[in-house]
């Protein structure tokens, strides 16, 4: 049996980011959009990735609500391209990290930490965690992808 030191030493091995998502498994009760404070992506505008090729802040006057979250744009042309077709923009797995749900766990994101792959945008933790999740992008959609949606009931 282990001894709480033993535990505590362990635990101070495990990188951060995997601790978050160890302590973080989703449950019934998870939103099917990540949205601290009911803004998505922390309030990035998910068109800029595709159109500017980097994390854009949103603007508080471009706003969209959908799929229960409120979603911002730079601009009013990406708020319209967006409400014209959001799956087309919005990220994989509702925003969780995408290394998280290929675990079968939700996790919150980092912005920063963002991939576009086969015309999908992907999301994860911080970009650490992203260089693990790219290592093996197939393989790991492919297991997100069998884990969402019903990771959100677990």
């Amino acid at each position: 049996m282990l001894t709480r030191r033993a535990l505590l030493t362990s635990a101070a091995a495990i990188p951060v980011a995997t601790l978050a998502m160890i302590v973080a498994p989703a449950r019934a009760d998870t939103p099917r959009v990540f949205a601290p404070d009911g803004v998505a992506i922390d309030g990035t505008d998910p068109v800029a990735y595709f159109t500017q090729g980097k994390a854009v802040p949103g603007r508080a006057d471009h706003v969209v609500t959908w799929n229960g979250a409120e979603w911002r744009f730079s601009t009013a042309d990406n708020r319209a391209a967006f409400e014209a077709d959001p799956e087309a923009y919005a990220p994989q797995y509702g925003g969780y990290c995408a290394y998280a749900v290929s675990e079968g766990y939700t996790a919150k994101i980092d912005p920063e930490a963002w991939t576009i792959h086969d015309g999908k945008l992907y999301l994860n933790f911080n970009r650490s965690v992203r260089k693990r999740w790219s290592a093996d992008k197939a393989a790991r959609i492919a297991q997100g992808d069998a884990n969402w949606p019903g990771v959100l009931s677990r």
